[in-house]
């Protein structure tokens, strides 16, 4: 397979995608138009002109990631393109390219287009369980190492070197930002950070800060990362459905070749209390970190409306199978959307990782 559109054409643009779109959904693209789209986003940051890129180098780069993602059920191609435009739309709708710079904006685009390639369709804990290589060579964030790895060895790869002309500075710069945002994908991490982040918000960012702007790179990819909680209901229930299928699948391999029962949002014999699940994943993980940038910019307030909708969807899929009492989708659930406005969020989302915190919209 060959992608290299001849430089002389036009690549449509921004709005010809919808690539500002919150609401954005890839359904009716082909493979190269998603990569066509992928040049325009780093044409609109202006990243190929200031760091000097190879028009041929940089499409055959974007093939070779998409080639190094396996064909597993959601975290595939499809989801890193859909990251990277959830954080394309972002940079561009808050102006926050211009708190971050030409080189971290490089970085966090590199990262969210890789940020999962070679993912197997099983998670750091299957790695830990099964004693995989990966396992015995990471002890921690597993395969978001392997996943960072991946990323260096394309950028390194003949004829993929991305970074070949800029200056050592710069690329120590866009690998220490590059690594440190792939990391940061890794749930375990974002509960680790999260409260130093709702800190900084409550009293005010000062960007100028490398640490504040850290936390705000790190926090970002989690909000990039979950971005589906955030779409309409069509399109998260789509999503929700392909990762749950995925967890299913890991959760056989588990009950089948490891002898161990699945825990529950793995376990097809729980299929019907996904929907319960899902509103608690959101309360736990989605609608602190959400609420928290919605308090940064007024621009993304409509993700967090989002969230709330979509966590109204399932709560009602729960009650209609009888899994909350009816009244919890009425005035009781709706004051209960107030409680996770981070004034204080360390204080109100103190709660811990555990392997039940993750959902079928997340890795």
């Amino acid at each position: 397979q060959q992608f290299f559109p001849d430089k002389s054409l036009r690549v449509p643009s921004a709005a010809h995608f919808g690539l500002h779109s919150y609401s954005f959904d890839d359904i009716h693209m082909d493979d190269d138009e998603t990569l066509t789209a992928c040049i325009r986003m780093f044409l609109d940051l202006d990243i190929v002109e200031r760091f000097n890129m190879d028009y041929e180098v940089l499409c055959r780069w974007l093939l070779s990631v998409k080639k190094n993602y396996r064909n597993v059920t959601y975290h595939n191609w499809r989801h890193a393109f859909n990251v990277a435009q959830m954080m394309f739309s972002i940079l561009t709708s808050t102006q926050w390219w211009k708190i971050f710079g030409e080189i971290e904006c490089l970085a966090l685009m590199i990262a969210c287009l890789c940020h999962d390639l070679d993912h197997r369709g099983t998670n750091n804990s299957f790695q830990i369980k099964a004693s995989s290589p990966l396992a015995q060579l990471y002890s921690t964030s597993t395969m978001e190492h392997h996943h960072f790895d991946q990323c260096i060895m394309i950028l390194n790869s003949p004829g993929n070197q991305l970074l070949s002309n800029i200056s050592p500075d710069d690329y120590s710069r866009v690998i220490r930002v590059l690594e440190e945002a792939i990391l940061s994908t890794d749930l375990a991490v974002y509960f680790r950070k999260r409260g130093a982040f709702f800190k900084v918000v409550s009293e005010g960012p000062c960007w100028a800060m490398e640490e504040h702007r850290e936390l705000l790179r790190a926090m970002l990819m989690t909000v990039c990362d979950l971005a589906a909680i955030t779409k309409p209901w069509e399109v998260e229930k789509r999503v929700a459905e392909l990762v749950s299928s995925e967890f299913f699948e890991q959760g056989d391999i588990e009950r089948e070749k490891l002898k161990i029962t699945p825990i529950d949002i793995m376990n097809r014999e729980k299929e019907d209390q996904l929907p319960l699940m899902q509103v608690g994943f959101i309360d736990s993980i989605c609608l602190p970190i959400y609420e928290s940038f919605g308090m940064l910019s007024d621009h993304l307030e409509p993700l967090v409306e989002g969230v709330r909708q979509n966590r109204k969807k399932w709560l009602e899929i729960a009650a209609a199978n009888c899994l909350v009492p009816q009244t919890e989708t009425n005035e009781e659930r709706d004051n209960n959307d107030n409680l996770s406005k981070p004034t204080t969020p360390e204080q109100n989302h103190n709660s811990s990782p555990t392997e039940n915190s993750h959902s079928p919209i997340t890795d």
